[in-house]
Order: C-alpha cells, then structure tokens, then sequence
C-alpha cells in the first residue's frame, strides 16, 4: 500500500500539494466526511466520537501528505470504505495538511 502511494504520489511530501485544490477539498470534507469527522478549522468535536477531527489529525506529528494518502485509502474497523477518486483524495489530504498548526 505504501509502494502505491509512493508511485501515485512521488517521493516528495510536496507531490500532492502541487495538483491539489484546497478549497474543493474543503468542500468535499464538508459534504461527505463532516456527517461524523469535525472538518473545520479548529473545530475539536466530532459529530461522531470515535472519529478523529481533521485538525487532531494535521496535527499529529508525522503526519506528512502522503502519510495521509495512505491513510485515507486503507480501511479502518470504525469507517465506512469510502473509495475516493484520485482527484478528491489530493484535494483533501491538501485540505487536512493546510490546518496544520492552525488549531
């Protein structure tokens, strides 16, 4: 799974920044991930608990774009399997990465 996104993304942290729209990926977040993720900047409470905030997630050390591209494709016992198209995941881990720090 990591060697996919390595392919997809490139080695730099910065491969998906360069084709991603922040703005959709906002969107997107608001639209699909906000029914359980808190999505906004510094918004902390998740509608659902279990899931994490986007800011909780940006903030977590490590946690590069493409550390989230890996994230976001695999599953997760607490989460549906959303399979996002190419387009779409670039643009939400940019937006998820573009809160780092701002919380």
């Amino acid at each position: 799974m990591v060697l996919a996104a390595v392919a997809t993304f490139g080695l730099s942290g910065d491969a998906t920044a360069q084709d991603a729209d922040i703005a959709a990926g906002k969107a997107y977040a608001a639209e699909i991930c906000a029914a359980c993720h808190a999505v906004q900047q510094g918004e902390m409470m998740s509608p659902l608990m279990e899931a994490p905030a986007f800011q909780e997630v940006a903030d977590t050390p490590g946690m590069t774009e493409l550390a989230l591209s890996v994230w976001l494709q695999s599953s997760h016992p607490t989460m549906p399997n959303i399979v996002l198209e190419q387009d779409d995941l670039r643009n939400v881990v940019a937006y998820i990465h573009s809160l780092k720090g701002k919380g």
